[in-house]
């Protein structure tokens, strides 16, 4: 296909495709859908080798959240039967995460529902960064936990936090229709906030909401513009008792096409496949590692993923490897610019490779680096207009709890 040839050409030099081609990446047939992979499998190599990075959830705060985000089980007014408890200590926090890392993790994301940190929260977080890097030589850490007031970025940073993540999530035009108690404008003015501070941006977005093909382009030419360095891809898994419980509409092939459009898009970003690849990927996972170069292991925030050992024969059986933690995930000129703004001033420019732009603030458990999906190992497809609690696995292990974690 003259478009698929054109737009590898375009990620080998990492020039923006067009609108109407993301479009028809989209538009692509299921005969086709091999064709597609294999042209952003040739873009997805040529900056990230055959590598896998491996992330780590830990849930800090789950539930009982004011805001009132549609897909999110943790929203205000969210009957979902999911865990419910205040901030784990430190320590509880390091246990969690050490698992993590055992499994091969090589990034610690630690997530707290809520609006957003109070300045005692940036306090006990940071306490639990510095806890996590002593005992972990080398790990990453990415905050979320909510809109960022000012200072509380470099504060993070300061602690010794990698990263920041604060989803997009949607189109701006189709913001108001998602979440009512913040804005568009207030995730971008987070990562903003993030970034400025010399954080890596993390931003990302829920695919599966009744949104359009526009919705979706719009959302991921945002985040080029942003100019995240890691695009999270969340299929939303609807739970019972969210406003969204009865969105199912996503396909394994749908979910293919919207990766390879987010790798064309983001030729050489960290793009993860996040929460609900399990529902909704199913036994096409594998080739959804020829899209992405990064995934979360084990379990989600408030609902449960495939055994984590699945995870890694998974990339193993693919010809795919597990991403060391002394390798530079991202390609050389992106993790030099990032490494520049980490070594500026506060509120220098963000030195970014592909130009800056707008970044996203909100939300705690809206701005996950997972999303707050469920997951269930092999279901079959349900049908649009139908609740389906027996496709989604409410987590019971790990923080929180007193079993043990799966990673």
């Amino acid at each position: 296909m003259d478009l698929l040839n054109t737009l590898v050409d375009k990620g080998l030099r990492r020039e923006l495709p067009t609108r109407e081609e993301a479009l028809a990446v989209l538009a692509t047939s299921d005969d086709e859908l091999l064709d597609v992979v294999a042209a952003a499998g040739k873009v997805r190599r040529q900056w990230f080798g055959r590598r896998v990075k491996l992330n780590y959830l830990v849930n800090l705060k789950s539930g009982l959240c004011p805001e009132d985000c549609s897909y999110c089980s943790q929203r205000l007014g969210s009957k979902a039967e999911i865990l419910k408890y205040t901030w784990l200590k430190p320590e509880e926090a390091t246990q969690a995460a050490a698992a993590g890392v055992a499994g091969g993790a090589k990034r610690v994301c630690l997530v707290a529902s809520g609006r957003g940190p109070t300045d005692r929260d940036v306090d006990r977080v940071g306490k639990t960064i510095e806890a996590i890097k002593e005992g972990n030589e080398g790990v990453e850490v990415c905050a979320c936990l909510g809109l960022l007031s000012d200072g509380q970025a470099e504060r993070l940073r300061d602690a010794g936090a990698d990263a920041y993540n604060h989803n997009l999530n949607t189109s701006e035009a189709t913001y108001g229709e998602i979440t009512k108690t913040h804005t568009y404008a207030d995730r971008v003015d987070t990562v903003q906030k993030a970034h400025a501070a010399g954080l890596s941006a993390c931003s990302g977005l829920i695919a599966g909401m009744g949104e359009s093909d526009e919705d979706l382009i719009d959302v991921v030419y945002a985040l080029r513009e942003l100019d995240a360095d890691s695009v999270p891809v969340n299929f939303l898994i609807p739970f019972e008792g969210t406003p969204l419980a009865k969105e199912w509409n996503l396909t394994p092939q749908r979910a293919l096409r919207i990766l390879a459009m987010v790798r064309f898009v983001c030729p050489d970003v960290e793009v993860r496949i996040a929460g609900g690849r399990e529902v909704h990927l199913r036994t096409l996972q594998p080739l959804a590692l020829h899209l992405a170069n990064s995934i979360f292991l084990g379990d989600y925030l408030t609902s449960e993923g495939q055994a984590g050992q699945a995870d890694l024969d998974m990339i193993a059986d693919a010809g795919f490897e597990v991403e060391g933690a002394g390798t530079t995930t991202l390609p050389a000129h992106r993790s030099e610019a990032t490494a520049a703004v980490a070594a500026a001033p506060a509120g220098g420019a963000c030195g970014s490779a592909s130009g800056s732009g707008a970044a996203p603030a909100a939300a705690g458990c809206g701005s996950a680096c997972g999303g707050c999906s469920g997951h269930d190992a092999a279901p079959a497809q349900a049908d649009a207009g139908e609740v389906r609690s027996d496709l989604v696995a409410v987590r019971r292990r790990g923080a929180g709890t007193d079993l043990a974690p799966n990673a």
